[in-house]
């Protein structure tokens, strides 16, 4: 399990490498939806995602020898760009399995921080496991998305720093992929403001880890269809799973493709940010649920803003200029 102390000891760590994100209230969210819109910017952050917090606590934590060996990992993007940024901050290795036809533009960064990109298999969870057979061959460090401790206490540094700078929040609305973000938003913010209102938020085309927090059990699912790369898992994950057993949220809300597509709109025209599939994805639920939020002091994490040039204009094309 992650305890609120881990996160207390990631922050000097984290915060040594990396600067606080903004949180930030927008006028035009505000008036239209009919409640305190406040953003937590984490797609400002060196790699433009909340995961870099995670990669410098674990690279910070990792011995000499496994820095000099390096690590291995599967991912759509914005975790391999958080271990591709953090080693080679930290003068490591970084090698990194991502699915066929991945974000071009998200390879090509993590190729330009010195990382070592394979393509493998129709999507993350077959890039996964190939990951994971390579480390158990080569002695690499397995370093897992979600169920990484170390990771999930560095990206909690991000919650506390909205404990501190909006104390009076009443709800927060997280992204769910594979469970990090949302795992250190409750391990921080039930312990310093047990009062606010958690918010998970899943791709109705993959939503494994609301379907097993229903039923009790881990459940996978077949396909993860969804333009929203960051949350397209086909499995829930153990430790995110366990989590949030511990600390339960107060509703995991699905979006659809529609929903989050129109979303990356709202985010651009209310806060002029670029949102990717997730991040649209927490500002969708929050839209959802706007006749319940009426009055009250709201925050979105805005997770990343990694959209490559083909899906924003689809996104947006939509739409009249």
């Amino acid at each position: 399990m992650v305890t609120f102390q881990d996160v207390l000891r990631a922050w000097p760590l984290v915060h040594r490498w990396l600067p606080r994100t903004p949180l930030y209230r927008y006028p035009l969210l505000s008036a239209r939806w009919g409640f305190d819109a406040f953003v937590k910017h984490e797609n400002h952050l060196p790699i433009g995602a909340f995961k870099v917090r995670g990669g410098v606590n674990l690279f910070a934590n990792l011995s000499d020898s496994q820095r000099a060996r390096g690590v291995i990992t599967a991912t759509r993007g914005n975790h391999g760009l958080s271990l591709a940024w953090a080693a080679r901050t930290f003068g490591s290795r970084a090698v990194i399995y991502v699915p066929k036809h991945n974000n071009p533009e998200k390879n090509a960064i993590m190729q330009s921080l010195g990382a070592e990109v394979i393509e493998h298999g129709r999507d993350f969870d077959d890039a996964r496991e190939e990951a994971e057979a390579r480390a158990r061959n080569e002695l690499l460090r397995l370093v897992h998305p979600a169920n990484e401790p170390l990771l999930i206490a560095g990206v909690g540094t991000y919650a506390m720093e909205i404990a501190e700078d909006l104390p009076d929040a009443d709800a927060i609305f997280v992204p769910i992929g594979g469970g990090s973000l949302i795992s250190g938003t409750v391990v921080a913010l039930r312990t310093m403001r047990p009062g606010m209102k958690i918010y998970g938020v899943q791709a109705e085309r993959a939503d494994a880890l609301a379907r097993s927090l229903e039923l009790g059990t881990l459940e996978h699912i077949d396909r993860a269809d969804t333009f929203a790369d960051g949350l397209a898992t086909r499995y829930a994950f153990e430790l995110p799973f366990e989590i949030l057993k511990t600390h339960p949220l107060d509703a995991i809300v699905r979006v659809t493709e529609d929903e989050m597509q129109e979303a990356v709109k709202y985010a651009l025209e209310g806060t002029h940010n670029v949102a990717e599939g997730a991040a649209a994805a927490a500002y969708a639920a929050a839209f959802k649920m706007r006749s319940e939020l009426r009055g009250k002091k709201v925050v979105i994490a805005h997770s990343g803003h990694n959209i490559d040039r083909n899906t924003l204009r689809w996104a947006l094309g939509m739409f009249d200029a």
